[in-house]
């Protein structure tokens, strides 16, 4: 019997195995890799016995690979807070899907184990730009600001250095990364004593003060669209700079587009009074995810201007 850990290379997906690990620890194969690459059942070759485990990727996107591990006799459990698609009833599924906007993976696992490592939560609750139910948890078990900020800043750095093309860009392959938050119990002790998380908070404080140089492409008080260069500082910045947007102006909805071998790669939010819509809008382009938060990838060259004037028809 083998064990597969599988997901997200992001906050969520990375805090979400922390905090499942800690209550329940395994030898486990890890699987994931950018923030991008959803599709991950694609690599896992499953047989009688063997055991999955699914963090924060949709269930849409691998539902045949699902299908194929289930008929083979592997034992599948799914904890994700995107747009599931139609789930499938099988002995062998044990799902727990949520796709509220107010809740992520981190969230739905936290729930699940009665907050028995609630850090790691908090933490990528933050990096899932889910501030406010993040501040929440911390506050009501009275961290002090301090910690409070640190972890932010932590979730962030996460979020941050998961995306990218190709794991190349990235400052940290998420499976490193994953292995050395798993050398702490608590995120902040990593955050005081790793000087990765350092390095990735400085390399996306910088990236982040090109991104706001930038002028948007189209803009209207419910609306901005963000085309970005051409250039590996842009795709590892743009989930970390739409989701800045999205705090600064709440009332909006924005709408990042980053080239990405000859098309364009598309993060999408809701604005974070009304977080909903992103994912439907996504659908529409062959994209998807959550309420609150989605994407496109390859979205022909073409359909450039198509996409921002639905973008603005929708959220307009």
């Amino acid at each position: 019997m083998k064990c597969y850990d599988i997901f997200n290379g992001d906050a969520d997906g990375l805090c979400a195995l922390r905090q499942l690990r800690l209550v329940a620890p395994a030898d486990a194969v890890l699987v994931t890799g950018t923030k991008r690459d959803i599709r991950l059942l694609d690599r896992v070759d499953a047989g009688p016995g063997d055991r999955l485990l699914v963090l924060d990727i949709a269930m849409a996107p691998n539902a045949v690979s699902l299908g194929r591990v289930l008929a083979a006799g592997a034992a599948v459990r799914w904890f994700d807070h995107h747009n599931p698609g139609d789930v499938p009833a099988h002995p062998g599924l044990d799902a727990h899907l949520d796709a509220d906007a107010t809740v992520c993976t981190s969230l739905i696992v936290d729930r699940h184990i009665g907050g028995r490592a609630r850090a790691w939560a908090v933490t990528g609750a933050f990096g899932d730009n889910l501030h406010r139910p993040a501040m929440a948890l911390a506050q009501a078990a009275g961290w002090s600001e301090a910690r409070i900020d640190r972890v932010r800043r932590l979730g962030m750095a996460l979020n941050y250095n998961a995306y990218g093309d190709t794991v190349e860009e990235l400052l940290c392959d998420p499976g490193v990364l994953y292995a050395r938050l798993s050398a702490h119990a608590d995120p902040e002790a990593f955050a005081r004593e790793d000087p990765l998380f350092g390095r990735i908070e400085h390399a996306m404080a910088e990236d982040l003060e090109q991104a706001l140089a930038i002028v948007p492409e189209a803009s209207s008080a419910r609306a901005a669209a963000y085309r970005l260069p051409d250039a590996a500082w842009c795709r590892r910045v743009c989930g970390t700079f739409a989701n800045h947007l999205a705090r600064r102006h709440p009332d909006r909805a924005h709408a990042v587009l980053t080239p990405v071998r000859g098309c364009w790669s598309v993060s999408i939010r809701a604005p974070l009074q009304r977080p909903e819509g992103a994912d439907r809008l996504a659908l529409r382009f062959g994209g998807g995810g959550r309420a609150g938060a989605a994407g496109i990838e390859g979205l022909a060259a073409g359909l450039l201007v198509t996409f921002v004037t639905a973008f603005q028809d929708h959220f307009g």
